[in-house]
């Protein structure tokens, strides 16, 4: 079979016999269309675990012609025969909806189970409908990926601390008349609030395509194999700052939010009905006990101009400032 040729499959998902790289037409079980590729030497080299990028496409290419998903992208590169490491996923939307974090999981799922996939790295980029695919599925599964990479697209920056470990990198277009750069503008200002692995590129003369000459700049893809998933550590903490933290402060909305410190712990009673368990990521930066792959809330403590924490921001759904009372 040669690289770049399609077959149209249905049922559940179905592994052709790889001898060259190419990228077939899948079906996954929940009826979702999509392009997979395999590298080259997948095949010969049997005991191999390969990179993933899922690439979400923009809404000009949703519908049921497998064939659109190809205009764009990486799927566009491999299609015109150009080598890439990676096996690439490339799902399409059907008309009329939008991407949503649980057919794209279920999907990866799948791939995963029937491929072998590195899972410490797997990346996610996407163009327009897929900027905002991309921002709002890594938000929603910050576990799930190496890196990000979305493109003219936009999400809730009240969200983004859930990517507070995320190395990301952002494209626009200074005079995209469709997606504003504003929206991506935003995203990337909250992000670099707690993330210091973000980059932005804008194109000065670039409209809503900013997508073909990011995906023709072999750096992107580099760039995606520079990164592992995040695993956590426990950072160690210096346990005599947590009296300095206890105490009792209140949101502008009169929430109040109780710290306490005790055996050598860390815990917020408010948030919730019952208290929560503070896991330090450095001296002033916590996220709660109850799960660091799947969205949690945090707390991060702010120093005065005297040294002394007088404020600590709530990250729940949101930003949420609250004052020491006590």
């Amino acid at each position: 079979m040669k690289p770049g040729l399609s077959l149209i499959v249905s049922g559940l998902l179905i592994t052709s016999s790889i001898v060259s790289s190419q990228q077939t037409s899948e079906q996954m079980i929940t009826r979702t269309n999509y392009l997979l590729y395999l590298p080259g030497q997948y095949e010969a080299q049997a005991d191999k675990q390969w990179p993933l990028i899922l690439f979400l496409h923009g809404a000009g290419e949703r519908g049921e012609d497998i064939e659109k998903v190809k205009v764009h992208g990486p799927p566009k590169l491999v299609d015109q025969g150009q080598q890439l490491a990676f096996i690439i996923v490339s799902p399409q939307c059907p008309n009329g909806e939008w991407w949503t974090a649980d057919v794209l999981n279920k999907l990866l799922d799948e791939v995963i189970d029937k491929h072998r996939v590195d899972t410490d790295r797997i990346y996610l980029t996407g163009l327009s409908m897929g900027g905002f695919g991309t921002w709002n599925l890594a938000i929603a599964n910050p576990g799930r990926f190496a890196a990000i990479a979305p493109i003219c697209g936009g999400g809730n920056p009240r969200k983004i601390w859930n990517l507070r470990n995320m190395p990301t990198w952002v494209f626009h277009g200074a005079k995209d008349p469709v997606v504003p750069l504003s929206m991506s503008e935003d995203m990337v200002n909250a992000l670099q609030r707690h993330n210091k692995q973000v980059r932005f590129t804008v194109y000065p003369e670039a409209g809503h395509d900013s997508w073909t000459e990011t995906y023709d700049n072999p750096e992107l893809f580099s760039w995606f194999l520079e990164h592992k998933r995040y695993e956590y550590y426990p950072f160690e903490v210096d346990t005599d700052l947590y009296p300095q933290l206890a105490g009792e402060y209140k949101t502008a909305d009169g929430r109040l939010i109780t710290i306490a410190a005790e055996s050598n712990r860390l815990y917020a009673g408010g948030l919730s009905r019952e208290r929560i368990e503070l896991i330090p990521e450095s001296d002033l930066d916590y996220f709660t006990k109850t799960g660091f792959l799947d969205p949690e809330k945090g707390i991060s403590f702010c120093r005065s101009a005297n040294g002394m924490v007088g404020r600590l921001i709530v990250f729940d759904e949101g930003e949420f400032p609250a004052e020491r009372v006590k």
